[in-house]
């Protein structure tokens, strides 16, 4: 059986599958395997070892007639056509749950970085700009007893309501259901999103990337803010209106925003979020370290033996192929 790995894995975690599978794996570091070409290397392909920039569509599973597993390394599985894989009954496997304290430290960390004004800070010093100290030089918004509003309570919600406790915050959050244990173990308060938006000093956005919560926030949202709020999103770009999000920056409806997603993946450097002097952007890195990364991808491979095994994955999307649960 065949397994396509759409981008290059340390050689550990693959020399042991070649006993057993044929392997191909696209080779160039960083750079996205062409759609045309894993069109053609899935056509006898049993499975493939996907993430979130690769393109999944019908046509891809329609055309690859032995496909059995989809696996992907990642949470999130918005790339995927997902109505396609079940309708063949192909399993779609995702890893969750190992990403989520990397990603809660990666959100607090643009959290901290933004409301303090660090990469500003920096650029000063680059451009020789420091020519004196001044009493309201890069002067930030505070994070000890400040207000934190968290719009999506989900395992990473919780580690970075964990990590606020740390900074004596006030939580509130807003999720399609409360969540009782983080009430009782974090004091989170539960709250409508309308009166999350307008009590927070700081706006945590991690909502799932759904048909609902596209665009989530936008105009109305932004105008509810504080004019001192700083918007943090390492959930999905496209659950934010970029040219609200844009507007509300540059007439300074809001103070800041630090922001690993975006609309549409990746971005150039003329970007128009990035000619702003009040936002941080990185490059969609929120489970990036070498710990959790190399679990992800152990976990998406575990998933595929699995599935070509004829066993349940280990975290699977469309359960429902299984029929009742069996």
């Amino acid at each position: 059986m065949k397994i396509v790995f759409t981008r290059k894995i340390p050689t550990e975690l693959v020399e042991p599958l070649k006993e057993k599978y044929d392997i191909f794996m696209w080779d160039r570091e960083n750079e996205p395997m062409p759609y045309e070409r894993l069109l053609q290397e899935m056509k006898d392909a049993d499975a493939v070892f996907t993430n979130v920039a690769d393109r999944i569509d019908k046509q891809l599973i329609e055309q690859s007639p032995s496909l059995k597993v989809i696996s992907t390394m990642a949470v999130g599985y918005d790339n995927i056509d997902m109505e396609a894989a079940t309708a063949r009954g192909i399993a779609v496997g995702h890893t969750p749950g190992v990403l989520t304290e990397a990603t809660a430290d990666l959100t607090f960390t643009l959290l901290v970085a933004t409301s303090r004004r660090i990469v500003e800070g920096m650029d000063v010093i680059r451009r020789n700009e420091w020519q004196s100290w001044g009493p309201f030089l890069l002067t930030g918004q505070s994070l000890y007893k400040a207000t934190i509003g968290i719009i999506g309570m989900g395992r990473i919600g919780q580690g970075v309501a964990r990590r606020a406790k740390g900074f004596d915050m006030n939580i509130l959050y807003h999720n399609r259901s409360r969540k009782p244990e983080a009430e009782a173990e974090l004091g989170a308060v539960y709250c409508s999103i309308e009166e999350l938006l307008r009590q927070s000093d700081y706006v945590v956005l991690l909502a799932p990337s759904t048909p609902e919560t596209k665009n989530m926030i936008s105009h109305e949202q932004f105008e509810m803010m504080k004019k001192t709020a700083v918007f943090i999103n390492t959930s999905r770009g496209t659950n934010v209106d970029e040219e609200a999000l844009y507007q509300a920056l540059k007439e300074e409806k809001i103070f800041a925003a630090g922001l690993d997603v975006f609309e549409t993946e990746p971005i150039s450097n003329d970007h128009p979020l990035l000619t702003l002097h009040n936002v941080i952007a990185l490059p969609h890195i929120g489970s990036a370290n070498v710990e959790t990364r190399m679990k992800m991808a152990t976990l998406a491979i575990e998933n595929i033996e699995k599935g070509l095994a004829g066993e349940r994955l280990t975290h699977i999307v469309n359960d429902e192929i299984y029929g009742n649960g069996k």
